[in-house]
């Protein structure tokens, strides 16, 4: 991608310059972002994937009792009527489950991709939202069908009612109101308050449209989530060096054998419950050398960004793999997070040694997600053999087109 040519997507700017003057700095809104945009999943198509098991839906809707919240699977005839108004269904990870929700994702990736989370569809009868609230991470909310009338406020006070199944502001106060039409996109930094209500509309045929709205969010991990999984990996490598993956070229380093803790000098005590000073020293020293090992706090950290989520899973591939001529080239399957360093390749968390001509293919097929047969007649053997255990897994497919 080039982040210095100017998007309709970002209202005439280049990524460049979005991410210098809005990114988690100021509210953006872009009218008709995708001119001519048509949902890439009828209303049918979007409850069909709520009534999968597979799929993470939610209902909420506001009743004179209350706001109400149901975790799906919904079963054909198990949502509220069309009629009713005040009704949501949120379907998320629709990039999993849809190419074109794949594709349309890819068009965000000029933010890193340990950023970059799902796709998320909002379907709502007129009325309908999941109240003001504010989430703690960016977001793109792009309208792709119907109307939605926003109201966002830049507010310091962000208390929580009590009681209710969502998170929902006690105290919202409106500074900017936007309606977006279908092709109208909304960005919103992290703690930007904002309640987003579904409006009647019409589309060119004076039929009622429905309001669909595409929520691409990014992964913003807390610091002391990030600190607990670091440190367990980290533990994890210096009690498994064995059993460590084979690099595409070069081997892993081998961190020198456990040092168990010693006290030959501790006398006898009278308290036996007290913890041994010797032992907290020791427990800190232990965590400070861990954070020394800067080949293992990047594995760690390209291990857990790109770490599938508990309900993804891969369909193992019934392609056989083959490159040379005819060979279509390989793309990463629209489960798969791939990323790099500057010593690996992360994919689907786990972790390989690069160098050479090799990790760079591999930096390539990260970034364009896929390779060409003839940049793949670039791999050493030990990569080839390596791509076929992906594809073996369903990691990866035959293609040079995105698989959903």
């Amino acid at each position: 991608m080039d982040v210095d040519q100017s998007l309709e997507l970002l209202a005439g700017l280049s990524p460049a310059q979005f991410m210098r003057r809005y990114w988690q700095k100021k509210p953006l809104v872009v009218r008709q972002a995708l001119p001519g945009f048509k949902p890439f999943l009828s209303r049918a198509a979007l409850f069909g994937l709520a009534a999968s098991a597979d799929v993470e839906s939610r209902l909420i809707a506001q009743q004179p009792s209350g706001w109400v919240m149901r975790h799906g699977p919904f079963p054909p005839r198990s949502l509220p009527p069309l009629k009713q108004a005040g009704w949501t269904l949120l379907v998320q990870s629709v990039d999993l489950h849809c190419a074109q929700a794949h594709e349309l994702l890819q068009r965000f990736r000029f933010v890193p991709d340990a950023r970059l989370d799902d796709l998320m569809i909002s379907f709502a009868t007129p009325g309908g939202g999941v109240g003001p609230h504010f989430d703690s991470y960016d977001v793109f909310l792009f309208q792709a069908s119907g109307r939605r009338r926003w109201r966002i406020s830049k507010q310091k006070e962000l208390t929580l009612q009590e009681g209710v199944p969502l998170k929902i502001l006690s105290n919202f106060q409106s500074e900017e109101e936007f309606v977006l039409e279908a092709g109208d996109m909304l960005y919103l930094p992290p703690r930007y308050a904002h309640d987003g209500v579904a409006e009647l509309a019409q589309d060119a045929d004076g039929k009622a449209s429905d309001c669909m709205t595409y929520s691409i969010g990014f992964r913003a991990p807390a610091r002391q989530e990030l600190a607990a999984e670091m440190l367990h990996r980290l533990a994890e490598f210096h009690e498994a060096d064995d059993a460590r993956k084979e690099p595409v070229n070069g081997r892993q380093p081998r961190s020198p054998a456990q040092k168990l803790y010693r006290d030959a000098s501790q006398p006898a005590t009278a308290h036996p419950a007290a913890l041994p000073q010797g032992l907290l020293d020791y427990a800190q020293a232990s965590v400070v050398e861990a954070l020394k090992d800067p080949l293992a706090i990047a594995c760690a950290l390209g291990e857990y960004m790109t770490q599938p989520k508990p309900t993804v899973w891969f369909d193992d591939s019934p392609q056989v793999f083959v490159v040379g001529p005819g060979s279509p080239g390989v793309c990463l399957a629209a489960q798969t997070r791939m990323m790099y360093g500057e010593h690996h390749v992360f994919i689907n968390g786990e972790s390989y040694r690069a160098r050479g001509a090799d990790a760079r293919l591999m930096h390539l097929l990260a970034d364009q997600r896929r390779l060409s047969v003839e940049q793949l007649r670039k791999a050493s053997p030990a990569a080839l053999e390596l791509l076929s255990e992906w594809h073996e897994e369903g990691w990866l497919r035959c293609g040079v087109g995105s698989v959903a």
